[in-house]
């Protein structure tokens, strides 16, 4: 693992230590090489359980750097969407506690002044049918 992976990692507030990494066999056409060699790097983030299997190159070191690498875009964006709805929580709550504009007490007041003409208009209801 490269030191960029390992910034970006520490930036998330995660390490190495966090991880669980194993090398298992690949699947899929390549014969002998495929059922002999455990080149397929498998990374699992405990904390959030976000996994990835990578298998793309034939080497073990070459997919290791791969597997890092998309294990830590995934744990970003995995961050951001969470700061995505912290923000947008914050602007609903924003939004709502907002005073209302002139126009909008106006508009209010005429709706419940044209509401009550309605009202005014029904007569008590006589119990001899």
């Amino acid at each position: 693992m490269n030191g960029q992976i390992e910034s970006r990692l520490a930036a998330l507030g995660t390490g190495s230590a966090h991880v669980e990494e194993k090398f298992i066999r690949g699947s899929g056409p390549g014969g002998q090489k495929i059922n002999k060699t455990s080149s397929t790097v498998w990374l699992r983030h405990r904390p959030t359980g976000v996994e990835v299997r990578i298998q793309a190159e034939r080497s073990q070191a070459a997919n290791r750097e791969l597997a890092w690498a998309e294990l830590a875009a995934k744990l970003e964006a995995r961050a951001q969407l969470a700061a995505q709805a912290v923000k947008q929580a914050r602007e609903v709550e924003r939004r709502r506690t907002r005073q209302k504009s002139y126009g909008q007490k106006i508009k209010m007041i005429e709706a419940k002044k044209h509401r009550a003409k309605h009202k005014a208009h029904r007569g008590r209801v006589s119990g001899d049918w």
